[in-house]
């Protein structure tokens, strides 16, 4: 309960600190929607109480700071500690289960290191994709890359939703508004990270065919 109470405290203090704090904890296996921090955060910076570019980029720094989290976490315990953990009391506390982790696993192991990026654009894989890519070990530096991409991406979406209402929905209306745009927010990411991906899978089949025709 205090711990509830301690969200709200900063939802309603928002600030360069909190939107860091609240991000890293969106971005960590703890259940907690980015889609509350940043349209209210950009909210303010339309208002001119905040900048909208340090929105945006506290709110990326603190996602990829939750996504460290995740990474080490699976990194030093492993896949079988990992599954062991979220069947506990605390990962049910977590909203955390057996096919959500499979469903991420699989779909990094699907779409290679590149779903780093694209995981984090897609609901219900973005806040868990750092697991499979640290049960993987995939290389830090391009883990860093491709997190921090994908999360610049979804807080500039979110940003750009709640700057824009500003001017046209009243405070005690802006959460009601975020949350009625979500799923369209949510399509639209997906749509751009399989864009995304599929002009990558493009570039490298296509490379090997012209090292052919030069031969």
């Amino acid at each position: 309960m205090e711990s509830v109470h301690f969200i709200e405290w900063c939802l309603e203090n928002l600030n360069y600190w909190t939107i860091t704090l609240l991000m890293a904890i969106e971005s960590s296996f703890i259940p907690f929607p980015s889609e509350v921090v940043i349209p209210p955060a950009a909210y303010k910076a339309a208002a001119g109480e905040l900048n909208i570019f340090l929105v945006v980029f506290f709110g990326t720094f603190g996602a990829l700071i939750g996504a460290f989290i995740n990474y080490y976490i699976a990194y030093f315990l492993g896949r079988p500690v990992i599954y062991k953990l979220v069947n506990t009391r605390f990962g049910r506390m977590c909203l955390l289960d057996e096919h959500k982790i499979h469903n991420a696993e699989e779909y990094f192991i699907k779409n290679g290191a590149v779903s780093t990026f694209v995981g984090r654009l897609i609901p219900a894989i973005r806040q868990l994709i750092s697991i499979p890519a640290g049960l993987a070990k995939m290389s830090l530096r391009k883990f860093v890359l491709y997190t921090t991409l994908g999360a610049l991406c979804w807080n500039m979406i979110l940003a750009i939703v709640g700057y824009s209402l500003q001017s046209v929905v009243p405070k005690d209306q802006l959460m009601g508004k975020v949350h009625e745009y979500s799923s369209e927010i949510s399509n639209g990411m997906i749509v751009l990270g399989a864009l995304v991906l599929l002009y990558l899978l493009y570039k490298t089949f296509r490379k090997p065919k012209k090292a052919d025709e030069s031969e």
